[in-house]
């Protein structure tokens, strides 16, 4: 990682994407040892409007919280694909919900399912989130798995943490097959060298 990563999650209001950021910032933070800045906003309608959260993690002490250019960034739906990928650095990232999202303003988007995985695997929509999260921590390293883990249970309802468990390891699932079948020197440069913790 550079002295700075810069992530968007982004989609719309009741997709959960206010909580998988404080969870991804708390990962990288709390867990992680890194300095981050969290910030979020709201479309007009909470429902169904615009929503997106933003995480800036860095080595280094942070001197402006916002996040400016993208390294990576995650569109839960057609509108913030097409609204907030023009953030995205030249080399970034943009990772797409392919349930939700049918086109892409580039070919280089890496499209996975997270509402139908959550739905047709785990029987609950509202897991998204978290499914993407997974695969973001394996695309990226940004944060362990480990330390994403700790996050997602401390925030999560009680009773639900072995569906968000699941939930992190099939969108981590997704994310490495996706990486097999890309080649290896195409990922290179983004996110730090993190060892990955690995699921037993």
């Amino acid at each position: 990682m550079g002295k700075r990563y810069e992530i968007c999650l982004s989609g719309s209001g009741g997709q959960g994407l206010i909580l998988a950021g404080i969870i991804l910032a708390e990962a990288a933070g709390v867990y992680g040892g890194k300095h981050v800045a969290q910030s979020q906003s709201y479309g007009p309608e909470a429902r169904g409007g615009a929503s997106k959260s933003e995480v800036v993690i860095s080595d280094e002490e942070i001197d402006y919280p916002m996040a400016t250019r993208l390294d990576l960034l995650l569109a839960m739906n057609q509108k913030s694909s097409d609204s907030f990928y023009f953030d995205l650095k030249p080399e970034g990232i943009l990772v797409v919900d392919s349930s939700l999202v049918a086109q892409t303003p580039t070919t280089k988007a890496i499209r996975i399912p997270f509402t139908e995985i959550a739905r047709n695997e785990l029987g609950r929509e509202m897991v998204a989130n978290i499914v993407a999260l997974g695969a973001l921590a394996t695309l990226t390293k940004v944060v362990s798995l480990k330390s994403l883990e700790a996050a997602v249970l401390a925030r999560v309802p009680k009773g639900t943490e072995a569906l968000n468990r699941k939930a992190l390891q099939l969108g981590s699932k997704e994310a490495k097959a996706i990486l097999k079948k890309r080649k290896p020197e195409s990922m290179q440069g983004h996110g730090p060298n993190h060892e990955d913790t690995a699921y037993e």
